[in-house]
């Protein structure tokens, strides 16, 4: 099987589609001659020109106002954000159109519409381009939410998102970008809320999401060398989200340990460990443990920055605490 990177992966994904739905079409900015910031449409203002792939100018709002509405008549936008804070400018669109239109029509009306974006902490970004916000879209019911970890995921989810009829948040942790990985030639799909188990394990249950679950994977198996053998899952998607394998695998090691990058407080994790506890209490050995992010604004300088996200010493810290409970 070839390798290619993240990148090229889920691009290869809308190439594919493009060339089979001629109602997918890409805005925002810089996505048109130039191939979009981090080369997500590299190559396919080319083959399809400016009425597919089209620049935009500044105003979030109007362009995904623009692309709901062409959602709701029977195309298929992709809005390429470049970072994803910048959606933050349309949240009016998002959550008052976009995420309830379906519902308001009776299912009539469909809003197959794809809302990517680079998220995270990384490359001294400062605090407007490293947000993630997933927590906040899991939060609103109508949207689907894909964290893809590897190319083979972007590439998986990325088609399951371009054949679907909701809104789907696809987010791309600018650090995973160049992450090389197999993935298949033949055309294949992932569906949502289906869990992956990257590593097998009976100490303990480790969920990684995004950026974290190749740092996890690779802490864990250094760990094995000393006998410890930890489970270690990524989710792919939080909306929905896989509780049922995470239970499965909480029954089996009676342990977790949830490592987040994003805030704390009314997190990913925080649901998760909700859902263990509602689900699973007696299958719990141990309390739950959380490790995210620290609880503030992104700094610029690197050193800060990096003090700021969970780093291997801290993940491995965690996992050693959870097993001494």
């Amino acid at each position: 099987m070839r390798e290619i990177t993240y990148t090229e992966a889920a691009r290869e994904a809308l190439a594919e589609q493009m060339a089979i739905d001629p109602g997918i079409f890409v805005v925002g900015e810089g996505i048109g001659e130039r191939g979009g910031n981090f080369n997500t449409t590299l190559g396919l203002y080319e083959q399809y020109g400016p009425m597919r792939l089209r620049d935009t100018p500044i105003v979030e709002r109007g362009f995904v106002g623009m692309c709901a509405g062409a959602a709701m008549t029977g195309a298929r936008p992709v809005v390429d954000f470049m970072f994803i804070d910048f959606i933050l400018d349309s949240m009016g669109e998002l959550l008052n159109q976009i995420s309830k239109v379906q519902y308001m029509s009776s299912g009539r009306i469909k809003m197959p519409i794809v809302l990517r974006g680079c998220i995270g902490i990384g490359g001294a970004a400062a605090t407007h381009h490293s947000g993630s916000y997933y927590p906040l879209f899991v939060h609103i019911p109508g949207l689907r939410v894909a964290l893809p970890s590897t190319p083979y995921d972007a590439k998986g989810l990325m088609k399951t998102a371009l054949t679907g009829d909701d809104p789907v948040l696809f987010l791309e942790h600018k650090l995973l970008l160049n992450r090389r990985g197999r993935v298949p030639e033949e055309a294949y799909s992932i569906p949502f809320g289906q869990a992956a188990v990257i590593r097998s394990g009976s100490d303990a249950t480790v969920v990684a999401l995004t950026v974290m679950a190749p740092k996890v994977l690779a802490i864990c198996e250094d760990m094995a060398r000393e006998g410890i053998e930890i489970e270690v899952i990524d989710p792919r998607t939080v909306a929905p989200l896989d509780i049922d394998r995470i239970l499965e695998s909480v029954h089996k090691t009676g342990r977790l340990l949830i490592v987040d990058e994003t805030f704390g407080p009314c997190g990913i994790g925080a649901e998760i460990s909700a859902l263990v506890m509602e689900n699973g209490f007696d299958d719990l050995d141990a309390p739950i443990a959380r490790l995210n992010g620290m609880h503030t604004p992104t700094p610029y300088s690197p050193t800060l920055e990096k003090a700021v996200t969970p780093d291997e010493a801290a993940i491995t810290r965690a996992i050693r605490d959870l097993l001494a409970e």
